[in-house]
């Protein structure tokens, strides 16, 4: 009897050390941080081209600094001119550094900082579309500034997905780096509302090669990866045209998308950080570092 009691205790003691180890991937507390700030209302919903846009490049840029990430040429900003029916931004800007790797070929990682503003009087905060996925980005960089990865990893806050996946197109018509050695676009957009703690990896229709790796991806307390939404079939429920990871595929690089299904927040006033889900979000943005890790550690030809 006492045998079994102490291989009892010994195997929960096993399962609460790997609970913690779970924990440490990122660093909850300033990833919330991050978020709330991104979000809050002295930035007035992020739109392209205004002060509030121009205040979230400045602390993203200081979490750049902070976490340590390289710049390409002297400077994370990367302007382009934006278009579209609603405004024009001479000076849009994309926000660009990156963690050597042991090898040239690269991982891009994004997230767009963008929302739509103010509408009517009332600010789109965008806690969720999109401050979460630049959290997510944040603790991504962190981590892999601390663990030195395979592929070169390149972290993009992009401008202008609002407004027409503005910002990924004109990272790729002007890349840092040679295209052909991207070996893949992750990009994570809307990370922190769901109530059944699930996770969406979208991309495995176009790039089945990538669902192994994506399978081997362990849930965590709080949050589970489920694999979808990017079969043609589905209409308006097939992601694959509904965010900046689109603007690479249609350049033939293989992408995983990373985001959460609808919510009554998605583009409206209430999309705030009061809104957000405090427990599943963390295990949300660690699965996407789980996932970056593992294709570090299995090193696959990914195109």
């Amino acid at each position: 009897m006492k045998r079994h009691l102490l291989l009892a205790f010994l195997f929960a003691f096993v399962c609460q050390l790997s609970a913690t180890a779970q924990k440490k991937v990122l660093d909850t507390q300033q990833l919330l941080k991050d978020i709330k700030i991104l979000s809050a209302d002295s930035m007035a919903g992020r739109l392209s081209g205004t002060e509030g846009s121009r205040m979230a490049q400045d602390y993203i840029i200081s979490r750049f600094e902070q976490i340590g990430l390289q710049s390409y040429n002297n400077s994370y900003r990367h302007t382009f001119r934006l278009e579209s029916k609603r405004l024009v931004v001479e000076e849009a800007v994309n926000l660009i550094g990156y963690i050597p790797g042991k090898t040239d070929k690269a991982i891009v990682i994004t997230a767009h900082y963008d929302h739509v503003g103010v509408r009517d009087g009332e600010i789109y905060n965008g806690a969720d579309d999109n401050a979460s996925g630049v959290g997510g980005l944040l603790a991504t960089a962190s981590y892999f500034k601390k663990h030195k990865p395979y592929y070169t990893l390149i972290f993009a806050a992009l401008d202008g997905e609002e407004l027409g996946l503005q910002g990924a197109n004109a990272f790729l018509e002007n890349p840092p780096l040679a295209l052909d050695l991207i070996q893949l676009n992750v990009n994570m957009d809307m990370l922190s509302i769901n109530q059944q703690g699930e996770l969406y990896a979208s991309g495995m229709y176009h790039y089945p090669a990538l669902t192994p790796y994506l399978q081997q991806v362990a849930a965590r307390p709080q949050a589970r990866l489920l694999l979808g939404h990017d079969r043609p079939e589905q209409g308006q429920n097939d992601w694959t045209k509904q965010s900046d990871h689109f603007q690479f595929h249609k350049r033939q690089i293989p992408f995983i998308y990373f985001g959460v299904e609808d919510h009554p927040h998605y583009h409206k006033p209430s999309d705030v950080y009061a809104n957000i889900n405090p427990v599943f979000y963390p295990d949300a943005a660690a699965l996407v570092i789980d996932f970056i890790q593992i294709l570090n550690k299995k090193r696959p030809d990914l195109r």
